[in-house]
């Protein structure tokens, strides 16, 4: 049926009207920010904060924002551990990879396949990737991708991610290599940077089955490749580590993320956080319309932790105490309501945070009390 012309412009599409609404928050001329696996593993930590899904969907630079709020990030890595993590990870794949491949076992590494991954934009690598995966598992032959790029939907929202490497095994599966610069000293290396490179590598794997689902007898290995330098050389070793957990996390939560449009939707009109054309408190009454669920976990993973933390201070929020002591006070969202509640200002005494709170202020009167008169003898000078 042909459309006469006074009948209005045809629908868009869904997928290119998102594209577009997401593009005006970001602003028009602002090139879309990166969202990598580093940024998805803290996304799934804190999956109830639509603020942070809806600025790494829309592809906002965080630490940009965070900067024009006057409240910048103060965590990252250091110019001096990039290049050493370069230097490394090229002396790691030099040589087509012989010393990674040797790491896994490979007899001949020089005889395996190195395909060329170039492409156009992020879509065409992440389309040349999956070709290459599907020829390399069809070929049977070792094969290492050097930095692949692969694409996963987050909250509606696709994101590419690029892995250090994958190799092909001969049997069809692939593994997940995570190259750092952090040393791995007798076999062992720091648990919470292990933790760190397994949930990382967890958002590689999850992204890896999207495209193993549709080739033929292909399999992902859920035990990923740690490679580090050994005992603080400039030599690798490597470890094997499992990521089932880390994978199963990663899958539940950001099957819990609101998706973008939704979020976009909900927005008031004239919202941007476009750092071109808009004055610090026009960005901050932007990036407040968008809800948080800030916690201290915030401050080593979030660009924007700093601004949501004193924001949280400021509104007395008890998140900012933390989410173990959130969940401990129930519906009490407020240190006043706390206070009062404590003090038997307020507060049902049935509730068991309620009577929890008055059972501590009682005991920290009693243990008060009974330093008071120690506390006469000092003085009042003394503390």
């Amino acid at each position: 049926m042909s459309t006469s012309l006074d009948s209005g412009p045809l629908p868009q599409a869904p997928a290119t009207a998102l594209r577009q609404r997401l593009a005006e928050l970001r602003g028009p001329s602002t090139a879309p920010h990166p969202l990598d696996a580093r940024a998805l593993a803290a996304l799934a930590a804190n999956p109830g904060c639509r603020r942070r899904a809806l600025l790494d969907g829309a592809g906002v630079d965080k630490a940009a924002l965070a900067r024009a709020l006057g409240s910048p990030a103060v965590f990252g890595q250091s110019q001096f551990a990039f290049m050493r993590g370069n230097a490394f990870e090229a002396r790691v794949k030099a040589e087509g990879g012989a010393a990674l491949l040797g790491l896994l076992g490979v007899a001949e590494p020089q005889a395996a396949l190195v395909p060329d991954l170039a492409a156009a934009g992020p879509e065409g690598r992440a389309a040349r990737t999956a070709l290459a995966l599907r020829e390399a598992t069809g070929a049977g032959a070792w094969t290492l991708l050097d930095h692949p790029m692969l694409a996963l939907e987050v909250a509606g929202s696709p994101a590419y991610l690029e892995p250090d490497a994958v190799v092909v095994h001969p049997d069809g599966r692939w593994t997940v290599v995570e190259i750092k610069s952090f040393p791995m000293v007798d076999g062992s290396a720091d648990p919470s940077k292990v933790g760190a490179a397994a949930r990382q590598a967890a958002v590689y794997v999850l992204a890896l089955e999207r495209v193993a689902a549709v080739t033929k007898g292909a399999s992902v290995d859920h035990s990923v490749l740690l490679v580090c330098p050994k005992d603080f050389s400039n030599l690798p070793t490597a470890s094997a580590v499992d990521v089932r957990k880390q994978l199963s996390v990663t899958r539940r939560q950001l099957a819990r993320l609101t998706r973008v449009e939704d979020i976009a939707s909900a927005l008031p009109d004239g919202v941007s956080f476009d750092m071109e054309s808009r004055s610090s408190g026009e960005l901050a009454s932007a990036v407040e319309s968008v809800p948080s669920t800030y916690a201290p976990e915030c401050l080593s993973a979030c660009e924007l932790a700093f601004h949501c933390r004193e924001r949280a201070r400021s509104a007395g929020a008890v998140e900012a105490l933390g989410r173990a002591v959130r969940g401990e006070l129930g519906g009490l969202s407020a240190v006043a309501e706390v206070l009062s509640a404590a003090r038997g200002g307020s507060g049902d005494p049935a509730d068991p945070a309620v009577a929890a709170l008055r059972r501590a202020a009682r005991l920290r009167a009693e243990a008060l009390g009974a330093e008071a008169p120690d506390a006469a003898v000092r003085g009042p000078g003394c503390r």
